[in-house]
């Protein structure tokens, strides 16, 4: 030994170096979404009053940023363990695609003076409060359930199955929980792209149902490929 040989690289210190990298670019991410969602207040741009604290645009933007962020979760695990070029595709879309939405739902939050989420824990509240004429219920109407847990989001035990699996068992179950919550955010999206009072957050909900109704039909076949069926909504 010379003492001027380069350093050994382990394995732990790759994996550090690696997350940090990725930590950097989901927050380099999330600030020009929070950007752009900021410029509706610019010359030019909408110019619309603030939204009411009990408005489809502030419902919407605090419950799908959350449920965002758990697809955001599992394309990031996606990423980590799949060898499928396909499956490595969709997760790399789908979560810089969610991280830029979720930028933009939260910066329009702390534009309005809102927190990022429901301060009591509710959601979905927007869409069954009789003030938008709107008063289904039932998880058909996309409602959260009686956990609070809002529609196709997995439960804490799925995650970590999911993270427990590997091979073509882990792409099937990565695309049966990915199409799961596709459909479930669907109702939000279809409702905001209707009936939110912000014309940027009527066309960023319409612009959802959009992609991710494509990338349902694209994972419906994913799985069909793969032999398997998708899970019960």
């Amino acid at each position: 030994m010379t003492g001027t040989e380069p350093e050994e690289v382990t394995p732990r210190g790759v994996t550090v170096t690696r997350t940090v990298v990725v930590t950097i670019a989901v927050l380099a991410v999330l600030l020009l979404g929070a950007a752009v969602g900021l410029l509706i207040k610019l010359p030019g741009s909408d110019t619309s009053s603030t939204p009411a604290s009990d408005s489809v645009d502030v419902g919407f933007s605090q419950d799908m940023a959350a449920h965002h962020l758990q697809g955001v979760q599992m394309a990031n695990i996606a990423r980590d363990k799949s060898t499928d070029p396909a499956i490595r595709q969709l997760a790399f879309d789908i979560e810089s695609t969610q991280l830029e939405q979720v930028g933009r739902m939260k910066g329009w939050l702390f534009l309005w003076g809102y927190p990022e989420q429901s301060v009591d824990g509710k959601h979905m509240w927007w869409m069954t409060s009789a003030t938008h004429g709107h008063s289904d219920s039932g998880s058909g109407s996309g409602t959260s359930d009686d956990t609070g847990r809002m529609p196709g989001m997995a439960t804490a035990q799925e995650i970590a199955r999911l993270r427990s699996l590997s091979g073509t068992e882990f792409d099937v179950y990565f695309l049966q929980l990915m199409l799961r919550h596709h459909q479930g955010g669907a109702p939000m999206a279809e409702y905001a792209a209707t009936r939110a009072g912000q014309s940027v957050v009527r066309t960023l909900a319409d612009n959802m149902l959009k992609s991710q109704t494509s990338e349902s039909v694209y994972m419906t076949k994913l799985i069909a490929d793969r032999g398997a069926a998708p899970l019960p909504s």
